[in-house]
């Protein structure tokens, strides 16, 4: 009885949710309170597939899902993002029958990293994707170690690990373990000998604390790596290893004999499209089929959005506050562009939960990144601009090039009043629809 009342009150619930535009994890909170064990109770599909990781999380369980629909698989996942176990519950008792049976192929779940263990005490993922392991959200994660640890209880030993081998920490979850496959990026034009940011959290080895060498970086600890004391080392094989990128023309080569073309050209979305084409392709996707959905990929979750505003042509490149090498990443992305451009910084908004107005974060992200030809203006906006702008006192970046614009419609005229460069903006998520506000969208 408590397990048909669950459901009915999940389902209602989000019936009325949908009508209000909220509710994705509420409901879910309700019925655990009716059944706490209901998610044991009921009927998953043959395939349930877990993703975390610190950055990518929403982007590779996008294109997962696009991926396995193509290939005529019926694919249930938590589009909102709602990705702890109320959430959780919301998603898999909404798709679920009166009986308690979910009618789909696939169950495929993005899942926070603290919280996985509590989300899969009641079944385990077939599958589990490791995206990255990064310094992010101090408030909520303290360091990338913290976060491993707390993930570790819920990687199962009947769960086949998909993991990024080029990450020292994710890397670790496949230690002593035989059901791991490994996704990967081969040495090319865009490694180095050196790594880039402003700090390195791949200076000692996650397993025996010693220092770790690399062989070749491709951006802040990413890379290949090695421990001369307890043999710790990024795998010698690799199954799903990216054998070419070239970022300007824009081609992405996995194996042999798989070709993407990026519409995106950003390391990050190498590294989903290669996390996403693992799991696709060990839960039974021909290389072939892969190829013809990841080919040209454009995200819908509103992770990139380009734009008009007055003359100017846009793109919004989400960065995840906190997390500064989401910051770092999308900054190259700007500095490898070649035309002249206006650079847009906003923080409106630190946390969704943590109201700390807490901004040290804003010191480990490589603003000297900025500090390039083409770059022209660099416009700091939101509550936090004056932060922002003492951030940037410290580096190379002009002076004269630096506008501080605290409000963000002000900013939108400003720019919209002259000039037709492109203009980039780096926010975060909930500071996106601030300026989407104030812009027209462009279609891709």
């Amino acid at each position: 009885m408590k397990k048909l009342l669950a459901i009915l009150i999940c389902k209602a619930g989000r019936f009325v949710g949908k009508l209000v535009g909220r509710g994705s994890s509420l409901p879910g909170k309700y019925a655990l309170r009716i059944c706490p064990d209901i998610l044991r109770q009921v009927t998953l599909p043959p395939l349930v597939i877990a993703v975390t990781g610190s950055n990518g999380k929403t982007s590779t369980v996008e294109m997962i899902a696009a991926i396995l629909r193509a290939a005529g698989k019926t694919v249930v996942y938590n589009e909102e993002g709602s990705n702890q176990i109320e959430g959780v519950t919301t998603t898999v008792l909404t798709h679920c029958t009166l009986g308690g049976v979910m009618k789909a192929d696939v169950l495929l779940i993005e899942s926070d990293e603290r919280y996985a263990v509590h989300s899969f005490q009641f079944f385990h993922p077939t599958h589990f994707v490791v995206t990255n392991l990064y310094r992010d959200q101090l408030t909520r994660n303290g360091h990338p170690e913290w976060v491993f640890d707390a993930l570790a209880p819920a990687m199962f030993p009947e769960t086949r690990l998909i993991l990024n081998a080029d990450d020292p920490l994710s890397a670790r979850f496949g230690v002593n373990r035989d059901n791991v496959k490994w996704f990967g990026l081969e040495r090319c034009s865009i490694s180095t000998e050196e790594p880039s940011g402003v700090y390195h959290d791949g200076a000692y080895c996650p397993v025996c604390k010693s220092p770790l060498k690399y062989r070749y970086y491709h951006f802040n600890h990413i890379g290949s790596y090695f421990c001369n004391e307890c043999e710790f080392a990024r795998p010698f094989e690799i199954d799903y290893a990216a054998t070419e990128l070239d970022l300007d023309e824009g081609i992405l080569r996995i194996g042999d004999a798989l070709t993407v073309h990026l519409a995106f050209r950003s390391i990050y979305n190498v590294y989903n499209i290669l996390a996403a084409c693992a799991v696709c392709h060990e839960c039974g996707v021909p290389g072939a089929e892969i190829a013809k959905t990841t080919d040209n990929y454009i995200l819908k979750n509103g992770r990139m959005v380009r734009f008009l505003l007055g003359a100017h042509h846009g793109m919004l490149l989400t960065s995840k506050h906190e997390n500064s090498i989401a910051y770092d990443t999308n900054l190259r992305y700007v500095r490898a562009t070649e035309d002249p451009c206006t650079v847009v910084v906003i923080v409106d908004a630190v946390s969704r939960k943590y109201y700390t107005s807490e901004t040290s974060w804003l010191w480990d992200i490589d603003f000297d990144l900025l500090n390039c030809e083409q770059v022209q203006r660099v416009l700091l906006c939101g509550q936090y601009a004056s932060d922002l702008a003492v951030r940037l006192s410290f580096t190379d970046v002009p002076g004269e090039k630096i506008e501080l614009h605290p409000d963000i419609a002000e900013a939108c005229e400003t720019l919209k009043d002259g000039g037709a460069e492109d203009v980039y903006v780096l926010t975060c998520f909930s500071d996106r629809d601030k300026l989407l506000a104030h812009v027209e969208k462009e279609a891709v």
